[in-house]
């Protein structure tokens, strides 16, 4: 797979076959090298990884436009695998202004990417059901006017910012459905009942974000359930820095260092590097 063409008709095709594919979100080129090496079939970016790796706090413009694309450039160009972004709100309000970064985000390299009816905004976190409807629609039609079949992902907030409006979800992913989006998501379903109903209410793939759901959720549950592909979000970068702490806390606190025990061996590492 080399060709942004060949990357992108083979994520096409992952979402078309049967069953459930698991899509990891590596947050700079050494991780997507690693979960290349893994066997992964597919990647996705992570804001809350980028951002973490700036050492910024997560949250409405915490990274630019511009680190954003230039991430995308650097995961996409350390894979030959298919790269989806998390492009946030799309860094505009207008539909056609935010439909832009669709474009930008397949320049940098990636296959598919995402749009969503988050504002950004604390005092009116979710778009209007009018405007954001207008947004996916401007989103698909840039997408469409690629030339190769990007994958557009519609992302509803509402359970992530404090609306536990179910039916609400439903509707909104429902109209970026008939709008045009190849892929669903709500993020902040937990349970598998909730993402059973979502994913019987739409006919288009859906994305289940591991960070948000219950862990004892397995690949298998989720297939039944009706979902197509899986992400974990930041949830392997937060992973990482837990490890960190862990051993910075030893360090400081205990001055001990029995956390080198824990490490990867340099000789696998390269390994990996290698293989990927």
């Amino acid at each position: 797979m080399n060709t942004q063409a060949q990357k992108a008709a083979a994520f096409r095709a992952l979402h078309e076959r049967e069953g459930v594919f698991i899509i990891p979100n590596p947050w700079d080129a050494g991780t997507a090298r690693l979960l290349t090496a893994l066997g992964f079939e597919a990647l996705a970016t992570t804001s809350l990884g980028l951002a973490n790796t700036l050492g910024r706090a997560d949250g409405a413009g915490a990274v630019s436009r511009r680190e954003v694309l230039d991430n995308c450039a650097q995961i996409a160009a350390a894979t030959q695998l298919p790269v989806s972004a998390d492009l946030e709100n799309c860094y505009a309000h207008e539909p056609r202004a935010a439909a832009e970064m669709i474009r930008l985000a397949a320049e940098a390299g990636v296959v598919g990417g995402s749009i969503e009816d988050a504002t950004g905004d604390a005092q009116q976190p979710i778009y209007d059901f009018e405007l954001a409807v207008e947004r996916v629609h401007a989103a698909v039609e840039v997408a469409r006017s690629l030339p190769f079949p990007f994958t557009l992902v519609a992302r509803a907030e509402n359970f992530l910012h404090g609306r536990r409006d179910l039916d609400d979800t439903i509707r909104r992913l429902q109209a970026f459905e008939k709008a045009g989006a190849d892929v669903l998501y709500a993020p902040g379903l937990r349970d598998l009942a909730t993402i059973g109903t979502v994913a019987s209410s739409v006919t288009k793939p859906l994305n289940v974000v591991m960070s948000a759901a219950d862990p004892a959720l397995t690949a298998a549950q989720l297939a039944k359930a009706g979902v197509k592909r899986i992400s974990v979000g930041g949830a392997l970068n937060r992973l990482a820095l837990a490890s960190f702490l862990k051993a910075a806390h030893e360090m400081k606190e205990q001055g001990g260092f029995t956390w080198v025990r824990e490490t990867i061996p340099s000789k696998e590492l390269n390994r990996l590097f290698g293989a990927s």
